[in-house]
């Protein structure tokens, strides 16, 4: 792995962003097993989901160098049912061109401290496909510990997948009660 980019600059995704985000994520809603989506959502859609998740005070980030958007990276709600609020399920694309060169690691870092501002005390990685070794490895560097995989649950490009999951603790996690935590 590389250096992280000097240049490189992590932000706030805005709406205006999802543009950027859609042509990312296209690459691997049509030519991977990362996603289990299988048509590239709209911009419109993506605009939806950045606001839901923005709505729900959870971050989502973007990875710029001279200008140019190279990855992404929000947490989202883990499962709706109350009693799993406390929990949150990450997700990161980075372009391809940009894959292996640090980015995935500062963005995901990135996305860890800001969730453990808040009330968060789980992060669950559920990875697509478990021969998704670059996202596997992402996830171990950052503290994420294998927790399951679940067999071919998913069908994509022909072939059935397995979903990894991989589950790190947020600051002190189920040490403390809950309403212990950091106004967000």
């Amino acid at each position: 792995m590389s250096e992280v980019p000097p240049e490189l600059l992590i932000r706030d995704a805005t709406a205006e962003d999802m543009a950027h985000v859609a042509r990312i994520y296209a690459a691997y809603v049509l030519g991977s097993r990362a996603t289990f989506e299988e048509q590239p959502p709209a911009i419109h859609e993506l605009q939806a989901r950045h606001a839901a998740i923005r709505a729900a005070a959870l971050p989502y980030l973007l990875a710029e160098v001279d200008g140019e958007c190279i990855a992404y990276a929000y947490a989202g709600p883990y499962r709706l049912r109350p009693g799993y609020r406390y929990t949150v399920e990450d997700s990161v694309y980075v372009a391809q061109s940009w894959c292996g060169r640090g980015v995935g690691r500062a963005l995901l870092q990135a996305l860890i401290e800001r969730c453990e501002r808040g009330a968060w005390r789980q992060m669950i990685a559920v990875i697509g496909d478990s021969a998704n070794d670059g996202s596997i490895a992402l996830h171990r560097r950052c503290g994420f510990e294998p927790v399951g995989t679940l067999r071919s649950v998913g069908y994509k490009l022909g072939q059935w997948v397995d979903t990894v999951l991989m589950q790190r603790t947020l600051g002190t996690g189920d040490r403390t009660d809950p309403a212990q935590a950091p106004p967000q």
